[in-house]
């Protein structure tokens, strides 16, 4: 089990009894880099050991999960360092797989790590693993990590519905307008052809509210000709001009000057 660098950074460690399965998304470290059994716990009056699970990151794309930054090895009695939290149990939170130590790691969201480790591993207390460093002893093991350059998350890429394709501004296709019933605009409109206005719309907007209406004649005015007096309504307008409009209202105002010029009586 060696991912490297190029792998998963790790999202989470558990001890896990060796009489049960791992829980579920986490895999037991079974053996030791010199191929030993890895079991945690045994000689300390216990039924069972324990092993150490982790599980890896399941994908970068808007990962859920937060990722390992940082191990440590502390003292049972001894305060834990800032952020970080005890390997537990799951099933068990209160078991305790050392009498004198223990394991604590750091979690945080995958978008804030710069550094995250990606790979644990078992040995002797004597045993080096070259590309790892050491964490600490613990239940007679040495316990090894390998750290790399956090991996960036990817951003989900985002579907859009037909509805909110819809809403595009692009102007449409000239094969994506939908075919008009022109039955639904009446009798008249059998009469519209494609290079009609509502069809000459360059997008949807470019439409009226009257195109597709078709144009008519009231049936009074129907079969008379086109002259400027031939609708009935108007043939008794007749135009006149300004003179003739003066002299029919012609007003000398002779009353209103007879009494402007007429003098005031005196007064004896």
């Amino acid at each position: 089990m060696d991912p490297g660098p190029d792998g998963a950074p790790l999202a989470g460690l558990v001890w896990s009894s060796a009489s049960a399965p791992s829980p579920r998304g986490f895999t037991a470290i079974s053996h030791t880099v010199e191929g030993a059994p890895a079991c945690f716990g045994r000689g300390f009056a216990q039924k069972a050991g324990y092993f150490l699970c982790l599980s890896t990151l399941g994908g970068l794309e808007n990962p859920q999960e937060p990722v390992v930054v940082d191990i440590q090895v502390v003292m049972d009695k001894g305060a834990l360092p800032p952020s970080f939290t005890v390997v537990s149990d799951p099933l068990d939170a209160k078991a305790s797989v050392s009498k004198k130590k223990r394991m604590c790691v750091k979690l945080m969201p995958l978008g804030a790590a710069d550094m995250a480790v990606f790979d644990l591993k078992l040995s002797g207390k004597t045993k080096t693993v070259p590309g790892y460093l050491r964490v600490g002893d613990m239940g007679g093991f040495a316990i090894w990590y390998k750290k790399a350059k956090a991996p960036r998350p990817v951003p989900k890429p985002r579907t859009l519905s037909q509805d909110m394709r819809g809403l595009s501004l692009d102007p449409p296709s000239k094969n994506s307008l939908p075919e008009r019933t022109l039955s639904r605009l009446g009798s008249r409109a059998s009469t519209l052809r494609r290079n009609d206005s509502i069809y000459e719309a360059s997008s949807l907007y470019g439409i009226s509210a009257m195109d597709g209406v078709p144009f008519t004649l009231h049936p009074r005015f129907e079969g008379k000709s086109c002259g400027p007096l031939a609708f009935s309504a108007f043939g008794d307008l007749t135009i006149k001009s300004l003179a003739d409009i003066e002299k029919e209202y012609s007003y000398g105002f002779v009353v209103e000057k007879t009494a402007a010029a007429r003098l005031p009586p005196s007064v004896s």
